[in-house]
């Protein structure tokens, strides 16, 4: 029994680009983990990703770019408001500007900077650079 999912999508994504695959198998799949790979691929860090029906949950099969150091999800899912955001950008990212963090929000699944343009909150979802 899985309890987190996107960890677990998370995880696959980053032990397969540690050890130099080229594609990954992410299963099963959800709305959230597809949403989160739309980010992932607009920022770079992924090629692209298809959704493949499997008769059960689905899956996804993510084509790596290689560009992934470190990945994983933020828990608890902090509430934050679009002034705290620099908080959490200083905690689970490296350096400045390097790095993205996701959020869920009432405008969608979007990186910090898309929140700080648009002046909402939300919650955090993953970090990944």
């Amino acid at each position: 029994m899985q309890s987190d999912p996107l960890n677990d999508a998370m995880c696959v994504m980053k032990n397969a680009a540690s050890n130099g695959k080229s594609e990954c198998v992410i299963q099963p799949s959800s709305k959230l983990i597809g949403r989160v790979l739309k980010v992932m691929q607009d920022h770079g860090y992924i090629y692209q990703f298809e959704y493949v029906e499997d008769g059960k949950a689905g899956q996804f099969r993510v084509a790596l770019k290689g560009a992934i150091n470190n990945c994983g999800v933020i828990k608890p899912r902090y509430s934050v408001k679009a002034n705290e955001i620099e908080k959490f950008e200083a905690r689970f990212l490296p350096a400045q500007d390097f790095g993205v963090l996701i959020l869920t929000t009432t405008a969608g699944v979007m990186t910090q900077d898309a929140a700080k343009e648009l002046g909402i909150g939300g919650k955090l979802l993953a970090y990944i650079y």
